[in-house]
């Protein structure tokens, strides 16, 4: 990875993208894309790529996509009807410690941005000498159900795409 472009696709997306967001097709501006989307790529060779290769099962990616948006559909309408209603009782806001089976970094990743991207989870920490998540859920009733019904759901599809 000595080229000058080392991920040209990469490189092109970023400087498509600052010249986008700038609205500009000014010299001054594409030098400045051209130097940061080079300077992206070369960043990127730094990091260490997890090794193995993705299945690409379009049908799990797909449903995995599928689910998500609608969890967070769903989770939008339950976290809107706790804010508005704060006379609700019986909300208990809570951590949960979830054992993981996958270990792939791009699974972990995926599970980042789903958990994070549903309103009323976050992921607050991960444990990977335990393997273990620790998770924020702002309305948590059962964390054995939560986490059954989150490992059936997502983790099993990610270790299927991914493992």
């Amino acid at each position: 990875m000595t080229r000058w472009l080392p991920y040209p696709l990469l490189s092109f997306s970023l400087l498509g993208m600052w010249l986008i967001l700038n609205q500009t097709l000014a010299p001054a501006h594409v030098v400045l894309g051209a130097a940061l989307a080079v300077g992206g790529g070369k960043a990127l060779t730094l990091l260490q790529v997890p090794g193995g290769r993705v299945r690409r099962r379009a049908g799990a990616i797909a449903l995995i996509f599928w689910m998500v948006f609608v969890d967070i559909v769903r989770s939008n309408i339950a976290v809107a009807r706790i804010v508005l209603n704060p006379g609700m009782r019986g909300r208990t806001a809570g951590f949960i410690t979830m054992p993981l089976e996958v270990r792939h970094p791009g699974a972990l990743a995926v599970l980042a941005c789903i958990i994070t991207a549903t309103p009323g989870t976050s992921w607050a920490r991960y444990d990977a000498a335990r393997n273990v998540l620790f998770i924020h859920v702002l309305d948590l009733v059962d964390e054995r159900a939560w986490i059954r019904l989150f490992k059936d759901k997502y983790e099993r599809r990610l270790k299927e795409i991914f493992e």
